[in-house]
């Protein structure tokens, strides 16, 4: 059972999704309420926050805690899927947010994109736009408005991720610019100047133990404690919310006893004891503040565990001198929606409204419920419901009590104008290090409030509370019982692609099926492609699904000049109207579905390269699109599963390919790796792409030794030098200077190292400024056949269309 409840947070609408609660842990929220102090801890990516901390001061401090993510991790690696950019963007934040609630805090961004791993700030801010970041930093210290602020890392260049320094560096610019009336004047439309106590860097050495720094400043925070009221350690809560991190793998098991974090004082007012020295509670700013602190005080005191709902009136009392208080301020603002909270939980209300479809289209008309439910004997009234601007007309009493739920058949008419259920941030969002967000008050939100919601008016003993429950598609799986996902607004008429790259070859057709799905019915209209000439394709064949409402189109794409294009295919109605984007599902059973919309682009790829279209058998790791890219090549792929490794089934294929990350989490590939061996050996071809250094699951990859290092080249233009005599880059397409062009977000990553001298290597580079390393790709004779490992990017390029890259893909897969 879960309730919804809209809460006003610093000039944005924000909607609170929780389970119900058991007595312990609404008192724990009671205590919460107490408390006035507030946080805001600063880093890079997901996961780069300390979830201990943060769960020990939201929970043992109980105060307000903010998690600035300067970015969504887009440019990392993906453990559980081939979403790689803006989709792996999506699922870290919805990681991110199922995270904060697990340990008790919030989570807020900045419009920066994460491009990749970066090896110095100057790096960094070379692709970010600095001075929008510090704005939307300055803007969250004064939306949030944080008594002090800690930093997940320092600003000592070169020890870390140059993102992460980045991160401390905007952070310490911004605790001293958020006072300032002369900075970023622009946001006093929203906000007001202001200026933290204090700044700390949660001190600890990068892959090592802390160890305190002689003249510098500290404060031990004890986070393996004990909460009895929750029953769990910090350390647990922590390893909970880190596990929600599962797209990088970061499953972790709770230390047990006690753990300590520090924190290293960096600016800001001095302190002796505590880094909240000098915070006072905020509830005695209030002209009757001592008297309502004292009120809340007895709350806390007259708490009934076995019936909390004996607390609502005294909860109803302190909101309707709260509600008397005339005060913009952001903390306040927060504790009158949480008192309203406190109430909806001590009562055990339950409220939804659903919809038996996951999504809808402007214009479209759909049947949703409204439910209310309270199961105490204290009457609460619905006495108004509104959806979509439109008020409801309620079929029965309105009066709800007994555990009697309310039920309220919805009509509901999406309008016309309704926008679509973009993520914010991807709106207008075509390429590059930054989002153009251009809306002041939707910077720094995690995620689109709904689509639709309804909006509804409880009475309760005279009083009224203004609540919202978004609708939300339920139904029951066989499996997992109830399930909840979020409703969204789609095109009324969208387009597939059968490939994302169209290779047009000699001796090969460069076909592409494209399918225009309709939402209601099949409309008439014309395909056409933006970026070709009519001369250019032809449509081969039309076919018409009446039950799926497809349209499927083949397209046949005639030879011209050498060279890739950018083509969108688009969809044109009789009326005039153009589609043209793509709707894409992220669905994982950790976060919520996720939809968003792209370009119904691919790429067109010109090329006089030899492929011989042999089998490939390719071994699945953690997830890449480049099976994809072979198949549009022309190569028949094979994926290889748990029993197939025996060489009578594998010499059935003259190469066969790893997929990223193998060897950290394919059990079965790494328990036979003597066969594949003995396939190498017998005259195949393997070929390994990059695997992490830790966890591997066997410690020797290739038939010599070599190590995987952390090596990389972050730099997609880093220069490269190649030894164009090395057989793979001789042929059967010659590989030149200019194919490695137009690489994108890095050339390489965790490179080999510590080679036997049975393997030779055809490239050294570096990023700028470092040694040159010759690592990103080996290769080494054994037997009859031919091993390779090779760190350079290929997950990334391939699908992003980087025909150099795919050129020397198709080598390696054609060496004899």
């Amino acid at each position: 059972m879960k309730w919804i409840l809209t809460f006003w947070l610093g000039c944005v609408i924000h909607n609170v999704q929780a389970q119900s609660l058991s007595a312990s842990e609404i008192y724990h929220e009671l205590l919460k309420f107490a408390e006035t102090k507030r946080v805001l801890y600063v880093a890079a990516h997901p996961d780069d926050e300390n979830t201990r901390l943060i769960a020990y001061l939201a929970n043992e401090e109980k105060a307000a805690v903010g998690y600035l993510s300067l970015t969504r991790g887009d440019g990392g690696q993906n453990l559980i899927g081939s979403e790689l950019g803006i989709g792996l963007g999506q699922i870290r934040t919805q990681e991110l947010l199922k995270a904060r609630e697990t340990d008790g805090g919030r989570q807020f961004f900045t419009r920066a994109k994460d491009f990749g791993f970066s090896k110095n700030p100057d790096e960094t801010l070379g692709n970010w736009e600095k001075e929008v970041i510090l704005s939307d930093v300055v803007w969250v210290i004064r939306r949030f408005r944080p008594d002090i602020i800690i930093t997940r890392f320092n600003t000592i260049p070169g020890v870390t991720h140059g993102h992460h320094t980045t991160s401390a560096l905007l952070a310490e610019e911004a605790f001293d610019l958020a006072g300032d009336p002369q900075a970023f004047p622009e946001q006093f439309k929203w906000v007001q100047p202001w200026s933290p106590k204090r700044i700390f860097w949660n001190a600890y050495n990068f892959r090592g133990e802390f160890e305190p720094e002689e003249g510098e400043k500290y404060h031990e925070f004890p986070t393996g404690n004990f909460n009895p009221i929750l029953g769990k350690s910090y350390s647990q809560i922590a390893a909970d919310s880190r596990t929600m991190h599962k797209s990088q793998g970061f499953g972790s098991t709770a230390g047990i006893g006690a753990a300590v974090d520090h924190i290293q004082f960096i600016k800001g007012e001095p302190f002796a004891e505590s880094p909240f020295e000098g915070v006072a509670s905020k509830w005695l700013q209030l002209e009757e503040g001592e008297e309502i602190e004292k009120q809340i005080q007895e709350l806390i005191k007259s708490f009934e565990f076995r019936n909390p709902s004996e607390l609502t009136q005294d909860l109803l009392e302190l909101r309707k001198r709260l509600l008397q208080v005339d005060s913009s301020e952001t903390w306040l603002l927060e504790k009158k929606s949480a008192i309203d909270q406190l109430i909806v939980q001590v009562l055990g209300l339950d409220f939804e409204f659903n919809s038996r479809s996951e999504t809808g289209f402007p214009g479209s008309v759909l049947q949703g419920e409204f439910v209310f439910n309270n199961p105490s004997e204290i009457k609460v009234k619905v006495s108004s419901l509104e959806v979509e601007n439109q008020m409801v007309k309620m079929d029965s009493e309105t009066e709800v009590l007994s555990n009697q739920p309310l039920r309220q058949q919805v009509k509901i008419t999406i309008p016309e104008e309704s926008e679509y259920s973009q993520p914010y941030w991807l709106e207008g969002y075509l390429d590059g290090p930054m989002y153009p967000i251009e809306d002041q008050l939707k910077i720094g939100n995690a995620f689109n409030s709904a689509a639709i919601a309804a909006r509804f008016q409880l009475v309760i003993e005279g009083q009224n509370l203004k609540l919202e429950a978004p609708l939300q598609y339920k139904f029951n799986d066989q499996v997992d019982g109830e399930i909840k996902q979020p409703f969204v607004i789609v095109p009324e008429i969208d387009l597939s692609l059968s490939k994302s790259t169209v290779f047009n070859l000699k001796n090969s057709a460069a076909e592409l099926t494209v399918t225009v799905n309709f939402r209601d019915q099949i409309v008439d209209g014309e395909l056409g492609f933006e970026g070709l000439g009519a001369e250019e394709f032809r449509i081969v064949q039309v076919n018409d699904d009446a039950i799926k409402k497809q349209r499927k189109y083949q397209v046949e794409f005639l030879r011209g000049s050498s060279g890739k294009k950018t083509i969108i295919a688009r969809y044109q109605t009789a009326d005039g109207k153009f589609y043209n984007q793509i709707t894409n599902r992220i669905i994982y059973k950790h976060i919520p579905n996720l939809i968003y919309f792209q370009p119904a682009s691919f790429s067109l790829i010109q090329a006089d390269w030899e492929i011989s279209g042999d089998r490939v058998g390719y071994i699945p790791g953690a997830g890449d699109d480049v099976p994809q890219v072979l198949q549009a090549l022309g190569y028949p792929v094979t994926m290889i599963g748990a029993g197939d490794y025996n060489l009578e089934y594998l010499s059935q294929f003259k190469t066969i390919l790893v997929g990223i990350r193998a060897y950290n989490i394919n059990t079965d590939l790494a328990s036979n790796q003597q066969i594949m061996m003995g396939y190498v050996r017998s005259g195949g071809n393997l070929i390994v792409q990059y695997n992490t250094s830790s966890p591997l699951l066997t410690n020797q990859l290739g038939p010599y030794p070599f190590q995987i290092t952390r090596d990389r080249v972050a730099v997609e233009t880093a220069e490269v030098l190649a030894d164009y005599n090395h057989p793979l880059l001789q042929g059967p397409n010659p590989i030149k200077p200019e194919d490695f062009d137009d690489w994108v977000q890095e050339r390489g990553l965790y490179f080999a190292g510590e080679l036997s001298d049975r393997y030779t290597y055809p490239f050294t580079m570096n990023d700028p400024g470092e040694d040159p390393k010759v690592g990103s790709l080996i290769q080494g004779e054994y037997g009859e056949g031919t091993f390779v490992y090779t760190g350079l990017s290929f997950f990334r390029q391939l699908p992003a269309g980087v025909t150099g890259a795919i050129k020397l893909f198709i080598n390696l897969i054609e060496q004899p």
